[in-house]
């Protein structure tokens, strides 16, 4: 069983950068796929980025790429989402989610965080 506790969320004006991170336990990190969603008010629940087990090969949603970097230290269980020159429309509740496999939908992922807010003013 995997925990994951995500962290780094705020509010922040557009053009601004935040990190978040997503620490995990139990499990072996190394051998699970890592991802982030994400949810607007009033949206369906959103693919963001995806990092394989050893970081070589990473997916994007079209509306981040070139803006948001995952990343992932599997000596510290964590993986991060960078996110540059944030816009309104990137304001969410984000989340962190693991699997064995890798996969784009929201219902491929096993295991899932509670998430963390981001909040980016125009």
């Amino acid at each position: 069983q995997v925990q994951l506790a995500e962290s780094g969320g705020g509010l922040v004006q557009a053009g601004g950068s935040l990190r978040l991170s997503c620490a995990t336990s139990g499990g072996t990190f190394s051998s699970y796929i890592m991802g982030w969603f994400r949810q607007a008010p009033g949206k369906e629940r959103e693919f963001v980025a995806n990092i394989s087990w050893r970081g070589m090969n990473t997916q994007y949603a079209d509306s981040v790429k070139g803006r948001f970097t995952i990343s992932r230290d599997n000596a510290k269980k964590t993986v991060y989402l960078q996110m540059d020159n944030l816009k309104p429309e990137d304001t969410a509740v984000y989340y962190c989610v693991a699997d064995r496999r890798v996969g784009v939908s929201w219902s491929e992922y096993d295991y899932r965080g509670q998430g963390t807010q981001v909040t980016v003013s125009s």
